[in-house]
């Protein structure tokens, strides 16, 4: 049964095992951004034995390449960007304490497992309505990578900024649900 919840980062292990698959989530404090040339950074930084961007444990990465900001906002349109293109990346990042995962579609079965094993959730964020998220954003700072443009990493500030968790720490999948209930009535 989904309910709704409102959580606070830090994501920590104890927020995440709260959360069950199709819960609706209003996410409020920082978060931060990176796609795949971000987190193909950060994994290579990793690699060689240096620190990333920011302390990773318990935190929440946006998959998103935010438009330029007009003026007087604080960001730009904010959709997500397709999260399997940080397949590749996200069981490293999984690995090193990284508790949260948004972004739309769907994920490889590595990181569905890595998911589960490390004990953290991915939330899946409307895509298409990059416009009406951004409104959700409070503040925007790059604090990596400029040289990436829209792909450099951010620190976000989030209030009641609407999700929906698509793979809990269970492994339970709202995807996979969704096709066995399609299948269960149109079978």
């Amino acid at each position: 049964m989904s309910g709704s919840v409102r959580i606070e980062t830090p994501l920590t292990k104890e927020k995440v095992a709260r959360l069950k698959v199709g819960d609706n989530v209003s996410l409020n404090g920082v978060i931060y951004t990176g796609r795949d040339a971000a987190h193909k950074k950060m994994v290579e930084a990793i690699n060689r034995g240096e620190e990333i961007p920011f302390e990773i444990r318990n935190q929440v990465i946006y998959f998103v390449g935010p438009a330029p900001a007009k003026p007087g906002q604080v960001i730009g349109s904010a959709g997500p960007t397709t999260s399997g293109r940080m397949d590749a990346y996200s069981p490293v990042l999984l690995a090193r304490g990284l508790s949260g995962m948004i972004g739309k579609g769907l994920l490889s079965a590595k990181v569905t497992n890595a998911l589960k094993k490390y004990g953290a959730v991915y939330f899946g964020a409307i895509g298409g309505a990059g416009a009406l998220i951004a409104k959700r954003i409070i503040s925007s700072e790059v604090i990596a990578y400029p040289g990436l443009g829209p792909e450099a990493v951010r620190r976000l500030e989030v209030k009641d900024f609407p999700l929906i968790v698509i793979i809990d720490s269970q492994g339970h999948n709202l995807y996979d649900l969704g096709k066995a209930r399609y299948r269960k009535v149109n079978g």
